[in-house]
């Protein structure tokens, strides 16, 4: 999915699922059954200090499912024109980004977990990493 046409309306939260159990819940994500894409990478955010903000750039092609693993904490998704802020504080909700749109994580709780399910492995070149150009690239 390599669209510069997307907007922050197409990303949505979507409710993974959540087994509950009397000795705990579990919330389970598998390829080609509950997330529109291949997880090729996934990686977490903790020890956010209070008040710092993470992301500030935007992708070509990769896709994200964005998860509060443990706290909470904002992402604001802004796609040249629209700015849109979804709060994330459950761990089977997940926020699903689509390429072409700048991203933002702030607000993190004491304590929060950030993991990210991300489409494609770590390529530098699929980054933008200057809002300035990531304009330039939507026009």
């Amino acid at each position: 999915m390599k669209l510069k046409n997307n907007t922050v309306y197409d990303c949505s939260v979507i409710d993974v699922s959540k087994i509950h159990n009397s000795a705990g819940n579990i919330t389970v994500i598998e390829n080609s059954h509950n997330i529109p894409f291949n997880v090729n990478r996934l990686y977490y955010l903790y020890d956010v200090p209070s008040g710092e903000a993470r992301g500030g750039h935007a992708h070509y092609e990769l896709e994200q499912f964005i998860v509060a693993a443990s706290g909470s904490f904002d992402v604001i998704l802004d796609d040249g024109l629209n700015r849109k802020r979804v709060s994330l504080n459950r761990p089977n909700l997940a926020l699903h980004v689509v390429p072409g749109l700048w991203r933002e994580l702030d607000n993190f709780s004491s304590g929060s977990i950030c993991m990210v399910l991300a489409s494609h492995t770590y390529d530098e070149n699929d980054y933008i990493r200057d809002y300035n150009k990531f304009l330039k690239y939507r026009n």
